[in-house]
């Protein structure tokens, strides 16, 4: 909780005490659990084979998804090629995803996630030839997610802590796209850019809306976005990027 001077009714001011979010790692933890879980069976499989089996199944592969094999555009988020792939894409997870979800709770972080996933591997189906795999699709949406955080509650943040929070933002965005963009690197950045996309309508429609609510002198935040509106976003990120996932099918 946080202190914060209010005027009370003679004028005087006083300090009242602002109850945030409670801490919600719940979903975060589960995600990375099972992303590395998934890892180490892979890891497993391939040395006993001498294939990656996983991704022979569920990376993201244009050419079986043409053949229907529709679920490669959500199953690379849990595949990695390497430990330091995983362990970037996780930290980053830690991260922003605990930051996220005391904001968004559980089941609206887990769409979040998920979506962004999808809207990264199909945004990287239509326009990259390539086979990729990881999380870092559904990571940039969460990126996104926490701009227009900042962004869409930037009152309560202050016009000082709003900036320097979305200077930050736009500095580990730049950073991390340019990278992506650099010849010698062997990344997914039109992957990255779906994600973001994803994110972002997202969050725009669906993300937290902070008021402060309660009777002086204790005070909470209040989200005031409707449960419906957070259907909607759902439903028109995921219907979106089906519909661009189908130009494919439409123009071989």
């Amino acid at each position: 909780m946080n202190d914060a001077p209010l005027p009370d009714q003679e004028g005087t001011v006083k300090p009242v005490r602002v109850k945030l979010p409670k801490n919600q790692n719940l979903v975060t933890i589960i995600l990375i659990v099972i992303t590395v879980l998934i890892f180490l069976l892979q890891f497993i499989t391939e040395s006993i084979t001498g294939l990656d089996l996983l991704f022979a199944y569920g990376g993201k592969i244009n050419t079986f998804i043409k053949m229907g094999q529709v679920w490669r555009l959500i199953t690379p988020v849990f595949l990695h090629g390497s430990i330091l792939h995983i362990a970037l894409n996780m930290y980053a997870l830690f991260i922003i995803g605990r930051r996220m979800e005391r904001f968004y709770g559980r089941k609206r972080l887990l769409l979040l996630y998920l979506l962004s996933g999808f809207a990264g591997n199909v945004l990287s189906f239509v326009l990259t030839p390539a086979a990729s795999l990881g999380a870092s699709t559904a990571v940039f949406g969460l990126l996104a997610a926490e701009g227009m955080f900042i962004l869409q509650n930037r009152k309560l943040f202050g016009s000082v802590r709003t900036r320097q929070a979305l200077t930050n933002f736009l500095i580990i965005l730049f950073i991390n796209l340019a990278y992506g963009f650099m010849p010698t690197t062997n990344i997914d950045t039109m992957g990255h850019i779906g994600g973001f996309v994803g994110g972002l309508f997202f969050a725009w429609k669906a993300g937290p809306v902070l008021n402060i609510g309660g009777q002086p002198p204790f005070f909470d935040m209040v989200d005031v976005r409707k449960k419906s509106d957070v259907l909607i976003a759902s439903l028109v990120v995921f219907l979106g990027f089906a519909i661009i996932a189908a130009i494919p099918f439409f123009t071989a």
